[in-house]
């Protein structure tokens, strides 16, 4: 009986056998494909460090080269910058020195004429009945400056009255001293 129950066992057994070696190739199978994909994986992940190192080392070299480039650039467009700014404060302060002559002038004019108002005719230039002011050229004066300041004391004289009432008067070269006549205008 045992005899054949070993007999009987056998093909079942050897079919069991088939089966379960054929279910352990294919897990053989699998595992050889999963060692192989981490082997290449493996590789693939050691090419990329090797690049990122790469990158990294050129990246730290090409960026203090640049910076030093970039700084030194900088450093030359400070300087330029700064030498423009102090030429343009030169000619600022060269400007407002000439304005404040310019306002002083007129403001000279606009005294003189204040205290020259009050006299009456002079026959400087026009008719002896012509009536005007007497002015003495100071520095910086100009027939615009003298014009304008006998303007807002009320006495309406222009540049070409000046000069008509002063023949051979150069707007263009006043002498400092000379009396000039501005006329007074006509009512």
């Amino acid at each position: 009986m045992v005899g054949l129950t070993l007999a009987a066992l056998t093909p079942t057994a050897r079919a069991q056998d088939a089966a379960t070696e054929e279910r352990l190739n294919k897990l053989n199978g699998l595992v050889q494909d999963l060692v192989e994909d981490k082997a290449n994986m493996k590789r693939q992940l050691d090419a990329m460090a090797k690049e990122i190192s790469a990158l990294r080392e050129q990246g730290s070299s090409a960026a203090s080269s640049a910076s030093a480039e970039d700084l030194k650039r900088l450093a030359d467009q400070v300087k330029e910058i700064d030498r423009k700014r102090e030429a343009d404060k030169d000619l600022i302060l060269k400007e407002i020195e000439k304005l404040g002559k310019a306002i002083g002038a007129a403001g000279r004019a606009q005294q003189t004429a204040t205290q020259t108002k009050s006299e009456s005719g002079s026959n400087r230039g026009g008719s002896p009945s012509e009536k005007g002011y007497e002015y003495v050229v100071q520095s910086g004066d100009t027939l615009s400056a003298i014009a304008a300041a006998y303007k807002e004391q009320g006495v309406k004289v222009s540049v070409d009255d000046i000069l008509k009432s002063n023949p051979g008067l150069k707007a263009t070269s006043l002498t400092v001293g000379k009396k000039i006549f501005i006329p007074a205008p006509a009512k």
